[in-house]
């Protein structure tokens, strides 16, 4: 209660910037392989040693809630989560990174190198050591479905610019959208996009009755993120030369849209979650 009490109104008003760690280098979609650690210490305190990587906000948190192994030899049940300050010794931002698209949302590394702090900076308190992984996996669901709910609002405003685009462009005397050609795909794609948004709807229903399960989720988020970039590739099309010129709105959020099929788990991950929740193993 303590740490909602200091930091929610800031992160709700926008005083503070949040953001949460748990890339690395050599982690991304598998959170059990992070090697950051957090050591508890003779005094009580824990002491942070690791590096982040495509941390979404990185640059300009003001808190940080890090993912970290407390026991390193526990696996999953090793990992705790904990709340970072900037401007704590050791804490340190490495360089902005320079993405695709996303270009106004601020990705960075970040640098922990012998950090201390006290146990009142895990997150849920010393009763949530080591449960970190589960707090995770609670919330993935949630941040899957975002990214379907994105998704699928961006494909319908692509949509949206290359029907106007293709009814002002002419070609060979006639309107762009005289073509049978152009009508069709984007009947297609307009099709799928209200198919898709059907699903969404009912994940958000199951959201909202806290019954949305992982391998449902995964599966929105695999299925929208895919239909996103078929969208955005044909509305480019659509565009031609113009799809192609940075000052239109489709080309940029065509680069934007690529890595909504990596970030929260990639598509290849979501397909293995679905498997398995079919009673299907792999090796």
């Amino acid at each position: 209660e303590a740490q909602k009490q200091k930091y929610l109104p800031k992160l709700a008003s926008g005083e503070m910037v949040g953001a949460i760690a748990m890339s690395e280098p050599a982690a991304g979609s598998d959170l059990q392989g992070v090697k950051t650690t957090a050591l508890l210490q003779a005094d009580g305190t824990y002491l942070i040693n690791g590096s982040k990587t495509f941390i979404t906000n990185g640059w300009h948190a003001d808190l940080v809630i890090l993912v970290a192994k407390t026991d390193p030899a526990a696996g999953a049940k090793g990992t705790s989560l904990f709340l970072i300050e900037r401007g704590m010794p050791g804490f340190e931002k490495g360089k902005r990174l320079k993405k695709l698209g996303l270009k106004a949302q601020d990705t960075s590394e970040l640098f922990f190198d012998n950090v201390k702090v006290s146990a009142d900076q895990l997150l849920g308190g010393t009763a949530m050591q080591g449960k970190g992984f589960i707090c995770l996996m609670e919330q993935l669901p949630w941040e899957r479905l975002q990214i379907a709910i994105g998704g699928i609002a961006a494909a319908q405003a692509a949509i949206d610019w290359t029907v106007q685009y293709v009814k002002d462009r002419k070609v060979f005397g006639q309107a762009v959208g005289n073509y049978q050609n152009t009508r069709y795909t984007l009947a297609e794609l307009q099709t799928e996009v209200q198919v898709a948004r059907v699903f969404v709807d009912k994940c958000c229903e199951l959201i909202v009755q806290d019954k949305l399960d992982t391998a449902t989720a995964s599966m929105a988020k695999y299925w929208c993120s895919d239909l996103q970039c078929k969208v955005m590739d044909e509305c480019v099309q659509l565009h031609g030369g113009y799809g192609y010129m940075w000052e239109y709105p489709i080309t940029r959020a065509y680069a934007d849209a690529r890595v909504q099929r990596i970030y929260g788990g990639t598509n290849e991950i979501m397909k293995e979650v679905i498997s398995r929740s079919m009673g299907l193993a792999g090796r």
